[in-house]
């Protein structure tokens, strides 16, 4: 259950509410994720936050299969279930199905261990970009 009122939708301000229906449209749902009823506390946070995801989630060098496999990766590495749920859905509406989902968590897995292997043993990189 969450610490704070979650703002829905007949109760959001004017300000709110253009985001939400910014945020529906968006994402191709009927109503609003919750994330976005959390933020909507801090209207100024909401909108800049909104503002930040349509830049850095909109066209850009990486495709948006490529942004969604990070941001799952992202998510199941700080244990975050709501967003690794969320990027496993649009994952899958994107074509990824149970075999795929796997092999990335399976990435995810070796090279978080990877890096708690070579931090905890303080090894220094020879591979430089």
């Amino acid at each position: 259950m969450a610490t704070v009122k979650l703002v829905e939708e007949a109760e959001a301000a004017p300000e709110i509410q253009h985001v939400y229906e910014e945020v529906k449209k968006t994402f191709g749902v009927p109503f609003v994720p919750n994330i976005f009823k959390a933020m909507a506390n801090h209207p100024g946070y909401l909108e800049v936050t909104w503002s930040r995801f349509k830049v850095i989630m909109g066209p850009g060098k990486l495709d948006p299969k490529t942004k969604q496999v990070i941001a799952l990766a992202v998510s199941a590495t700080n244990n975050c279930e709501y967003c690794v749920n969320a990027h496993s859905a649009a994952l899958k509406q994107m074509g990824y199905d149970d075999a795929a989902l796997t092999e990335l968590m399976a990435v995810v897995d070796m090279f978080n261990g990877f890096n708690k292997f070579l931090d905890g043993l303080r090894v220094e990189s020879d591979l430089k970009p």
